[in-house]
């Protein structure tokens, strides 16, 4: 199960990681974006962290959150963040605690949300080439009878390696698509903090490290 008290660790985990990786993701945004995606994800979730403390269900803390985003960060990410994690929201019931299958079913919803709002599909080098291959994972893990924990340090890793996998592409969207073939050779920015989400979501499940 997935409760309230673990949706407001994930957030927290999310705004940590992101904080403490901050530099790097505007390093990789210099090189192919804006430049500011670091800072404006950390300013961001610092917002949604602020915004959940009275939150009584994963429903309600993941729709806080969300919609802290949107209205704190400017450029993609913050629309595109807060949609993933407001369309999370809205497909749970709003219960204190909701089931792992659920919870990917959820998620699956956030991806849907993000690919609306970007226009991305897989290969695009978005973060979508890192959010969809984590929640596959997730849904085929406790298809295959793993417990949450379990699936979701293997929706982590899918993300790590969907990540990685955006390095030789060419960006078809966003800000880098302008860069044409010169995109090609770095790691898209919004995978690289999709996998901080995950990473965040497995400390938050409490995965095995």
């Amino acid at each position: 199960m997935f409760d309230t008290r673990q949706a407001v660790a994930w957030i927290e985990a999310s705004a940590r990681l992101v904080r403490d990786d901050a530099d790097r993701l505007t390093e990789l945004d210099t090189a192919i974006g804006d430049g500011d995606h670091g800072r404006n994800l950390t300013r961001g979730f610092a917002a949604a962290t602020e915004k959940i403390g009275d939150a009584a269900t994963p429903r309600t803390v993941l729709t806080a959150a969300g919609s802290a985003l949107v209205s704190s960060v400017g450029g993609a990410s913050g629309p595109l963040y807060g949609t993933f994690l407001r369309r999370t929201a809205k497909a749970l019931p709003d219960e204190p605690s909701v089931g792992g299958a659920e919870l990917a079913e959820a998620l699956a919803a956030g991806v849907a949300g993000v690919r609306e709002l970007g226009g991305a599909a897989d290969g695009d080098k978005t973060m979508v080439d890192a959010l969809d291959p984590a929640v596959t994972a997730l849904r085929d893990a406790i298809g295959d009878g793993a417990d949450l924990p379990a699936a979701v340090a293997r929706a982590a890793k899918a993300a790590e390696e969907g990540a990685r996998a955006t390095i030789p592409l060419v960006a078809r969207k966003g800000r880098a698509s302008y860069l044409g073939e010169r995109s090609a050779g770095h790691e898209d920015p919004g995978a690289a903090s999709s996998v901080l989400l995950f990473a965040a979501l497995a400390e938050a499940a409490g995965a095995p490290s």
